[in-house]
Formats: structure tokens, sequence, C-alpha cells
């Protein structure tokens, strides 16, 4: 059936044959839709495509259908475990929400302009942004295969680099210094950052335990993205050094090249395999050594041929440097750093400090680089340059 546009579609329209413009016009022609004089207005011209009616998997629906999962699965239920209780959504499952929560907050937009391995990357290189959409995509691939909850599962994962600073790990060192207990990304995404959004206790416990030094999440789907978290990373660094030629994957150990060979999708392929089968025939939502010696070997060598090469460690030094300098201006002044953070004045000295360290932690690369000649006066020489 062919629609017609709706009144109003055509509005700019001209006779100019420039392509620029014959686009903009199509584009234009779309404003209103397209009516089909049924009362309905359709996205295309031709609406031929259609569903079956009376279909409405609300939140209850959605509830009942995780009595299907494994027996160990997390169950949404109702509104979730808050630390301020919410009804229930019509619709949507708590870890469902927990999960667009996650995408629309301001922390989780500005991890696209946060170092993943490299400082201002490269157009096709990794962000802090896009390591969180591969740790998602490989944690849900591995929850689907045990039955455990993916939307529990993708809202972790989503979430588990929300509290990390500008300029990649070398930012927990910086900001260390300044707070008592240290700089730990993944305690201050879930218990600061992303406190404000008042995400379920499962969701929250799984981002602040994600890291393998911290505590044993309380969840399956937590335990799935702490392993999805180094099998994305392990993975995707490699092949964005190999890009740069930083590395050579025909350099990769043995054990390595011989069970996951040297393509990103091959070792991705062999790990979730790995989790798979392990937690299908042991139970446990763990790898066989003789799997994580694998997993283990590639992670050592990109420590040594990425991480810490004298290149990295020079850029390391730069970003610790320039970001104390940043805390260290801004809490000797106070009013400067009220107006740009909006704290209550009469704030103590301990938690002014704190404030401006969560502010620093959560700026962009670019962002505390631009901050820091503008307010310090650095010279380029002391600003990181991205790879040479």
């Amino acid at each position: 059936m062919e629609a017609k546009r709706t009144s109003g579609a055509g509005m700019g329209r001209t006779t100019s044959q420039d392509g620029a413009t014959l686009r903009a016009n199509a584009w234009a022609a779309t404003m209103a839709g397209w009516d089909d004089g049924a009362g309905l207005v359709h996205a295309h011209a031709s609406a031929g495509v259609a569903i079956a009616t009376g279909i409405d998997f609300n939140r209850p629906a959605r509830e009942a259908a995780e009595e299907g999962l494994n027996p160990a699965a997390s169950r949404a239920e109702g509104g979730g475990r808050r630390a301020n209780p919410e009804p229930g959504d019509p619709h949507r499952t708590c870890f469902e929400k927990d999960r667009d929560r996650i995408i629309h907050s301001a922390a989780f937009r500005r991890l696209a302009g946060k170092t993943q391995v490299f400082v201002f990357p490269r157009d096709h290189q990794r962000t802090r942004l896009t390591h969180a959409l591969e740790v998602a995509q490989v944690a849900r691939s591995i929850a689907k295969r045990l039955r455990l909850n993916e939307e529990l599962t993708e809202a972790i994962a989503l979430g588990h680099d929300c509290g990390h600073g500008p300029g990649g790990h070398a930012s927990e060192d910086a900001l260390a210094v300044f707070m008592p207990g240290g700089y730990d990304h993944a305690i201050i995404g879930a218990d600061r950052v992303l406190a404000r959004l008042n995400l379920c206790e499962e969701t929250l416990d799984g981002i602040r335990n994600h890291s393998w030094s911290r505590p044993t999440p309380a969840t399956p789907e937590g335990l799935v993205v702490s392993w999805a978290d180094r099998i994305a990373y392990c993975a995707h660094d490699l092949e964005d050094a190999a890009g740069a030629g930083i590395v050579d994957t025909a350099d990769l150990p043995e054990v390595v090249r011989g069970a996951a060979g040297t393509t990103r999708s091959g070792q991705l392929d062999f790990f979730i395999n790995a989790m798979a089968s392990c937690a299908r025939e042991t139970g446990n939502v763990a790898m066989r050594a003789s799997d994580a010696e694998v997993l283990g070997a590639l992670r050592a060598f990109n420590y040594e041929r990425i991480y810490l090469r004298p290149e990295s460690k020079r850029q390391s030094q730069q970003v610790i440097n320039v970001l104390r300098l940043l805390v260290e201006h801004l809490s000797s002044r106070p009013e400067h750093a009220r107006r740009l953070i909006g704290f209550e004045p009469g704030i103590s000295e301990e938690d002014l400090l704190a404030e401006v360290v969560i502010y620093v932690g959560g700026m962009t690369d670019r962002y505390a680089f631009e901050t820091a000649r503008e307010l310090i006066g650095l010279d380029a020489s002391a600003i990181p340059q991205g790879i040479a």
C-alpha cells in the first residue's frame, strides 16, 4: 500500500538539482511522515510490514519469562532493590531501567572522550565508551549461553567503567594520593558517580566488584562481566596496538596463537566458548586452567608490549602530573571550585577535596588537558599528544 505525505511535508522544497539540496529536500519531505488514509502515519511510504495484534510484553510478562532462566540467575522483581524504593515500571524490568539510566547518563556519554589505551585515539581506536559496548556484547553472549539475566548483565557491563578518570588507569594513580583508601574506578563508579541514578543493588554490586582485585560479585551476572571485561580488552587492545604498528600479532606466544589465534574475533570466540563450556560442565563461572593460561599469556603480552612500553609510561606520567596539578589548583581555590562544581558553601576541606577529585575524575581527556592549559598555563610539551 502506498501512503501519502501528510500536509506540510514538502515545506522548503526547491527546483535545484544540486545533490546536497536534493538530499535536504528528501529529508524535509518526511517531516510529518506518511499518511495511509486510514488514520495511521508511517515512517516510510510503503507500509507493508505488519505484526500480530494484541501483543504487549509488559513487565509482569517479562518477569514471568525469567522463570525459564538458569536457577542461579538473578530475577527482576517490581521496582528492584534500590536505596530509595521505587514502584515497578509498567513495561520495563528493574534491570532494564538500570541499563537505560546508565545509557542516558552524562557519565556514560563522557566515556566517549576517555582513554582506553591511547590518549587522543585515532578515529578507529577504542575509547572507554566503545570498550564498554564491547564488554556488554561479550558479556551478553556468555549470559545468553548460560541462561543468566541478560538485562542485568548488560547494565553492569555498560556501567562498569563510569568511574574511570581521564587518561586511562594513570588517572587512578594520579588521584589516589588525594583520597583515603585510594581512587578505585570500580568503587568510585558505583558509590559516587552512578549512585545518583538510584540503581539496583545487584547492578551496583557488579560495577563495584568487576575488577579482579575486588571481592567476588554477589551475582553470576556480575561474575560474567568480570570475565567479559578482561576478555574484551585483551583482544581489542591488541587489535588497536597492531593497527597502530606498535606490535605484530605474529609475535604472540604460541600458547595464544595455537589456541585462540591472532585476530580479535577468533580470540573472543575461543574465550566465550571456554566460559560456556566450563560453566555447563562444572557449574562455575570460570575457565579451566588450560584456557585461563591462554588469556593470561595474552594479557601478559599486552602488558609488556603495549601498556608498559616506554612511550606509554611517559604518557602516563604526563597524565598523572596534569591531573594532580588540576586537583591542587582547584582545591586551593574554593570559590572557583564551587562555581565550577556547584557544592554548598562552607564545605569542609576534606569534603571540598573529595568533590574536586570526583570532578576532575569525571573530565574527558580533552577537557582535562584544555582546562589545565587554561587554568595553570601548562606548556604544550607537558600535555599528552597521543600516538607519535
